[in-house]
């Protein structure tokens, strides 16, 4: 076994049920996990069933009676020891990140480093879950605004971003007083299963009540559970957009809150006034990190036609120089995808782009040989194609670059506007009046709209999300913890009479 899973304590079996410090044993599936690094078996975790799942949720109403009354700043004192636990495990996890889901190192580890800085975010949030006051039109009245805890929240998380997400979500309903329940993906269970026992080691120490943080390691069912229970008042789901609309329809079916974080369809705007050198490196870096796997990734160049042979010209020699390989290895840029499913999307997708017209400057295909075993590896590769293609409106979570050129910024805008998400979206320019057009209410219509980056990555503090088929929820930073709590108008009248709002009267 190697260092950094027995460092995190996996085992070549881990019960997947938990109501926080205690593992529940279950009669669910045996989920085994492969590493698409090599393609061998890491471990196995035992599943969710559904007497695992009713342990979760009681203990977890449970807790929460007693978390909400925990002041603040108290439970934002267990997220700052949470941080100082990952910033100790950080090695060690963000190897098992790499690992299990096939992440460069590097980006393992910023994983990870994401976890840390929503940790320091949320201990400065702990004392700062304001409300505001307003003026009464009746006199000798004040009224104002708070916000008390919702109850449970549900989180759902996908493979590619397998501890972020869940921390994200976690660390802002635990300090709002929540408790939460993880559903990972079952293509990434020991990501989960790690976490779940580093924090363990800070609530045994802090006595913070059994079922503050739940864990059900499962398949589709499991969380259809959570979607379905009026138990859970919020369900945050990160997926593609077909599983967001299941959730959202099971949800509201019950009247439940939901949060969704679903795909993306990016692209950057590249103009004839653009920095090249910064265009080159947001647009490489947007489209193969993570092996195109971020719901971020940039998916489409808008390059103007005044440099659109130039540029796709330093585009075809970047791509030249990637290094395609075991993502653990610092030197390589490119890891696999996540499994054998996601190389045949890749490779039907590519077949369907010939099929409609584009033509490949850079050509895709599976890697085989010494260090392909796992059959997961796969060629970042760019297609000139039209924004209309069908092919080209869905997202295809693999390294496939589409580009094509425009005339005018409004054209532009209207290629970058033209699909069904709405995630995130860039434009590089040097013209200070493009920029601003770009950002203006007729331009981008996405959550997350920059210039001069590219569209992959997000800052903690900016809350994330976009619109359209990207769901409309907001995770993350700014105001974000709003949606983990019901807000509450209070009216209190401290006076000897009782005047009616709107003039009216009733005299008995």
């Amino acid at each position: 076994m190697t260092d950094f899973l027995k460092a995190l304590n996996i085992q070549p079996t881990n019960p997947g049920v938990s109501t926080g410090n205690t593992w529940i044993k279950s009669k669910g599936e045996k989920i085994t996990s492969y590493s698409p690094v090599d393609g061998q078996e890491i471990a196995t975790v035992t599943g969710a069933d559904k007497n695992g799942y009713e342990a979760v949720i009681e203990k977890a109403q449970a807790a929460f009676a007693e978390w909400r009354l925990w002041p603040a700043p108290k439970r934002g004192e267990i997220v700052r020891q949470i941080g100082i636990e990952l910033r100790t495990q950080k090695e060690a996890l963000g190897k098992l990140v790499s690992f299990e889901m096939g992440k460069s190192l590097q980006e393992g580890m910023g994983e990870v480093q994401e976890m840390i800085d929503i940790c320091d975010f949320a201990v400065g949030l702990s004392r700062q879950l304001h409300g505001l006051t307003m003026h009464s039109e009746r006199p000798g009245h004040r009224m104002y605004e708070q916000y008390h805890p919702l109850g449970i929240v549900g989180i759902i998380s996908a493979f590619n971003f397998p501890v972020a997400v869940w921390s994200w979500n976690s660390m802002l309903a635990w300090v709002c007083g929540d408790v939460s329940i993880w559903k990972p993906s079952e293509k990434t269970p020991l990501c989960a299963v790690a976490c779940q026992k580093i924090i363990q080691n800070v609530f045994k120490k802090n006595n913070v009540p059994e079922g503050v943080s739940g864990l059900i390691v499962g398949g589709r069912e499991t969380g259809e559970w959570l979607c379905a229970d009026p138990r859970v008042a919020l369900v945050s789901a990160t997926g593609s957009t077909r599983m967001g609309k299941a959730v959202a329809a099971a949800v509201g079916q019950r009247l439940g809150k939901s949060l969704l974080e679903l795909g993306g369809n990016n692209a950057i705007i590249i103009t004839a006034d653009a920095d090249l050198g910064i265009a080159l490196t947001a647009a490489t870096f947007g489209a193969v990190g993570t092996a195109g796997q971020r719901c971020t990734t940039t998916r489409r160049l808008i390059i103007h036609e005044k440099i659109y042979n130039k540029f796709k010209e330093k585009l075809v020699n970047a791509y030249a120089q990637l290094k395609i390989g075991n993502p653990l290895l610092e030197k390589n840029h490119v890891g696999p995808l996540i499994d054998k499913d996601a190389v045949n999307m890749y490779l039907d997708a590519i077949e369907k782009c010939k099929a409609e017209g584009g033509k490949f400057i850079v050509e895709g295909g599976l890697l085989k040989g010494k260090g392909y075993e796992s059959g997961c590896y796969v060629k970042p590769c760019i297609a000139e194609a039209k924004n209309s293609y069908e092919i080209v409106q869905h997202e295809t979570f693999a390294p496939i670059l589409y580009i094509m050129k425009y005339k005018t910024m409004e054209e532009a805008l209207a290629m970058q506007n033209g699909v069904p998400q709405g995630l995130s979206s860039s434009v590089i320019t040097n013209n200070l009046r493009e920029a601003e057009q770009f950002l203006s209410v007729a331009g981008s219509d996405c959550g997350i709209a920059n210039v001069n980056i590219g569209t992959s990555g997000a800052e903690i503090g900016g809350a994330f999300g976009g619109e359209k088929e990207t769901g409309g929820g907001r995770e993350s930073g700014s105001d974000a913890w709003r949606v983990y709590m019901r807000r509450q108008t209070n009216t209190i009248n401290y006076t000897d009479k009782l005047p009616l709002a709107q003039g009216i009267r009733f005299d008995l």
